[in-house]
């Protein structure tokens, strides 16, 4: 509760205190500053209270179904019984469900039964349960059960009840605010005790060690930067981006590399195809152009190799180009079942798929990376260089290039399980004989913001990693659009064949990765890391997992990514663009020199007070300066200028020509310290004068001390803000409205145990606190 917070705690011993020796007025006061600090902080708390609740409601899981005819994408809270659940690789399963049909389909169940590896499902009927995860395959499954019916719902058990890791900076502050107290504690009991004994007037030491804790005390280091990163995180949302938790947030502003997918994040993910060329003949065909009878075989086979449902990009392209050119023709086969799948393997990257045709007999078709399709087919060496040839001239063009090969009478040349029909098929597709029958060669538009947005990386000193599965050629051509850095592109088989050492050299002069496999972006995360860079990496899919987990910062799509990515990640990007990654950056930056600015203005208005706390204590016979009053009201100041003042400031313009700040940069860098000494000592030497100001009582200099921190306070706050801002004015204001209000008012002078100030004491303060900040002002300068 916030009214057990430190200060809240020394406030109400000073009230007690008050009470015990009969002031009465003075104690009803403090406990009227506790109620106000306790608001205040409640308030503080609620903001970050409901920005974490918005990011709770974004990042919660969703469904896709099918209800009605019609397909919806739901939060998993809305599914009903009776929906039909589609079920993709990497989905996390939203309810208990009955399988309706299946294909390869595999189920990662350790949530709910602790067992650590997959189990096949593929009878219709067969229960699925909710939280578990697509491991591999798809299906379709209609929901039995949900929310607290199904099983999850009986163990009590929830994927949303992850609970955010303590950030560094949050372990940092515990740690500086934690020693912080137990030092002033001593202090003042040490004091307390020397000077009760030595005046013999225990309660006034009591309250002079207790106005000293309080002063020093820098209670609201956790509250601004708890509510610094729950408020970024809600600002991330705001531009499309979702941080699962604060931590991300302070992580953003010291990334070094952000590591990035080509497909979907510098491009559109819009494919078209746009060219199609047949083998061996090398006809030519583009788009806009009649499908003449040559290119039929080509996409027939791409459309017998390619899933009736697809999601992948590339899938609905080639299944788009058949429906508008092949639809009502004999090249169409929406009757045949199929046998078998065959997908992409690490060391073959080809997807096939075997049918029945009409005749009973089988069908075999793949598509896949033109390399992979040349040794599928036992090219020899010439046909090879041949086929590779015709795949680089249009990989040239930055198209995306498959190629396209049909079975030879889908004669197995190697026995293996079973068939339906009672023969048996290979467990590999190198068991088929191939021939390749042309290619498909597809566009992905790079987003018109990407160049722009890369632009503003690298300015900022933030390199910028393209990975893809396409070919070099085509990865090379992507990236010079992009304005990407020209040099030299490494391919997932030269990648596998490096050692670590060797990796870690060649990994900072290369910005290009082409045909890496998702399993490789582990490997070029912790290459990475080895190389002292601070790794943003994003992913999308069930292999990618890993790589997110181990860059600093994860990074799932929110559109195309599994549920597993998403999991696994930081932060979501909504919309799946790399310009939103980088305005992430640029916000997480702001928080992060916002963060500081308040540190520093925090630790800056504490030194003056504290000064004075210790004035009574080592000066026998001084009469406390600051009341313990004074201090909870000087904290109506401090706490709005950091957590709500310093929060709301805008970037500043040269924010993203800076370098990222160092990950290890401690909370209080030297350059804050410099800031913010210099300008507490400036003006902890001008309340010490009017402490001693000459011919002066001790109620008057009671009220020329507190007049100047009020106003300096403020001033501090223009001074540690930006001056050109409207926010910082109002932040600014605070002090000088307070110190109004008490002029205004003789009663509140009266009962604050203020003198009222004359003209020439008003006078005093205003002089002495401008020189103050205009030299703290010019100490800045210097320092800068």
């Amino acid at each position: 509760m916030s009214w057990l917070e430190p200060t809240n705690l020394l406030l109400l011993a000073c009230a007690l205190i008050y009470g015990l020796i009969g002031e009465w007025v003075d104690g009803g006061i403090l406990l009227v500053f506790v109620v106000g600090i306790s608001l205040l902080d409640a308030i503080q708390q609620q903001r970050s209270n409901r920005a974490l609740a918005e990011l709770a409601r974004l990042s919660a899981p969703r469904a896709h179904v099918r209800r009605d005819g019609q397909e919806l994408d739901l939060p998993a809270e809305q599914v009903r019984v009776g929906d039909r659940l589609r079920l993709e690789e990497g989905d996390r399963v939203a309810a208990d469900a009955a399988l309706s049909e299946g294909v390869g389909l595999w189920l990662d169940e350790s949530l709910l039964t602790g067992e650590s590896l997959p189990v096949a499902r593929s009878t219709p009927g067969e229960r699925i349960l909710a939280g578990s995860l697509v491991a591999g395959g798809r299906g379709w499954a209609e929901v039995v059960a949900v929310a607290d019916a199904t099983e999850l719902g009986r163990l009590g058990s929830s994927l949303a009840t992850v609970q955010p890791p303590a950030t560094r900076l949050q372990r940092q502050t515990r740690r500086l605010t934690g020693r912080l107290t137990v030092l002033a504690l001593g202090l003042c009991a040490a004091l307390a005790v020397i000077q009760g004994a030595i005046s013999g007037d225990w309660p006034q030491a009591l309250l002079a060690a207790l106005a000293l804790a309080l002063a020093v005390l820098p209670n609201e280091i956790p509250v601004v930067l708890a509510l610094f990163l729950a408020l970024g995180a809600l600002r991330l949302a705001r531009i499309g981006v979702l941080a699962r938790w604060p931590a991300a947030v302070e992580s953003l502003g010291s990334a070094t590399v952000l590591a990035v997918d080509k497909t979907g994040t510098l491009t559109e993910n819009r494919m078209g195809v746009q060219r199609l060329l047949t083998w061996p003949q090398l006809e030519g065909w583009q788009a806009g152009e009649p499908l003449a009878e040559p290119f039929h075989g080509v996409v027939e086979m791409a459309v017998l190799a390619s899933r009736g449902d697809p999601v992948d990009a590339m899938e609905r392209a080639i299944q788009r180009l058949a429906a508008d050119h092949l639809d009502g023709t004999e090249h169409l086969h929406p009757d045949w079942p199929l046998e078998r799948e065959y997908p992409l393997q690490s060391d073959l990257l080809v997807f096939s798929r075997l049918w029945h045709d009409d005749d009973g007999g089988l069908q075999l078709a793949a598509k896949g990376a033109p390399e992979a399709i040349a040794d599928l087919c036992h090219l020899n060496a010439g046909q090879t260089t041949a086929l590779l040839a015709a795949a680089d001239g249009l990989a040239a063009r930055g198209l995306r290039v498959l190629a396209v090969a049909r079975g030879l009478d889908g004669v197995p040349v190697h026995e293996g399980q079973p068939s339906a029909g009672g023969g048996a098929l290979p467990d590999h597709v190198h068991g088929y004989l191939f021939e390749p029958v042309g290619f498909l060669a597809l566009a992905d538009p790079l987003r018109p913001d990407v160049p722009a947005a890369i632009a503003t990386a690298r300015g900022a000193g933030v390199r910028v990693v393209m990975i893809t599965g396409d070919s070099p050629v085509t990865a090379r051509s992507i990236a010079d659009q992009a304005g990407l850095p020209p040099g030299p592109v490494l391919s997932g088989p030269e990648l596998g064949t490096l050692s670590a050492q060797e990796l870690a050299v060649t990994i900072r002069e290369v910005g290009v990765f082409a045909r890496v496999m998702p399993q490789q972006k582990l490997q070029l995360v912790r290459a990475l890391q080895a190389a002292g860079e601070v790794v943003a990496m994003t992913g999308d899919g069930v292999n990618d997992a890993p790589a997110l987990k181990a860059a600093d910062i994860g990074v799932a799509m929110g559109q195309r990514g599994t549920a597993v990515a998403r999991e696994s990640a930081d932060l979501v990007l909504l919309d799946d663009t790399f310009s939103d990654l980088v305005a992430a950056l640029e916000l997480g930056r702001r928080v992060d020199a916002n963060l500081h600015r308040a540190l520093g203005y925090t630790l800056a208005i504490h030194l003056p007070i504290a000064a004075l706390g210790l004035v009574p204590l080592l000066l026998s016979g001084q009469a406390l300066i600051l009341l313990p009053v004074h201090i909870a009201l000087l904290h109506l100041v401090i706490d709005p200028a950091c957590t709500v003042v310093f929060e709301a400031l805008p970037a500043t313009p040269g924010l993203m020509r800076q370098p990222p700040r160092p990950p290890e940069a401690p909370l209080f860098g030297s350059d804050t310290w410099r800031h913010s000494l210099s300008q507490g000592a400036v003006v902890m030497v001008a309340a010490l004068v009017l402490v001693f100001w000459p011919e002066t009582d001790a109620a008057t200099h009671r009220s020329l001390v507190f007049s100047l921190l009020l106003l300096a306070g403020g001033g501090l706050v223009w001074l540690n803000g930006d001056p050109r801002s409207r926010i910082t004015a109002a932040g600014a204001g605070i002090g000088l409205g307070l110190w109004l209000l008490l002029l205004a008012i003789p009663g509140l002078q009266q009962l604050l145990s203020l003198a009222p100030l004359q003209p020439s004491g008003i006078l005093t303060v205003l002089i002495t606190t401008a020189l103050a900040l205009l030299l703290a002002g010019l100490l800045n300068r210097r320092l800068a």
